[in-house]
């Protein structure tokens, strides 16, 4: 989580919601990335999105079912559905999202039966020092 973090940080100095995501096999970094939808002017370019794929990229797979996802915040639907369907094996993310969160805040996009995988999920993991990150950021363009 504490790279993840770094990530966000990196994305809050180019002026982007500070997010950030690392993909993890076999106990090594494989990817990671921040929320890019200013530089690229691209809605659907967060973090976890892009982690996703350049992790698939350097793994040249279809299915990271051996990975696990590191976020700073918990995904939204857009997310939740490319962590099922890259069907990662474990999503751990820090601070709850009560208004858009799809790993069990709002909703469960991650876990739900009539889907055919099921991510383990862990959240709050460095919760308070995530949402600190984004608060921040927050507070600062008030």
């Amino acid at each position: 989580m504490r790279v993840a973090l770094e990530e966000a940080r990196r994305a809050a100095s180019r002026d982007e919601v500070p997010i950030g995501a690392v993909v993890m096999h076999d106990g090594a970094v494989v990817a990671r990335a921040h929320n890019e939808t200013v530089a690229r002017r691209d809605p659907t370019a967060h973090a976890e999105l892009l982690a996703v794929q350049r992790a698939l990229q350097h793994l040249r797979t279809d299915r990271l079912t051996d990975c696990a996802l590191y976020v700073t915040l918990e995904p939204c639907a857009q997310c939740a559905g490319a962590i099922v369907l890259a069907k990662l094996g474990r999503l751990v993310f820090g601070a709850y999202d009560d208004k858009a969160g799809m790993c069990g805040s709002v909703g469960d996009v991650v876990r739900h039966p009539r889907l055919n995988h099921r991510v383990e999920v862990i959240g709050g993991v460095l919760a308070d020092e995530c949402g600190e990150v984004l608060q921040g950021f927050f507070r600062a363009r008030r």
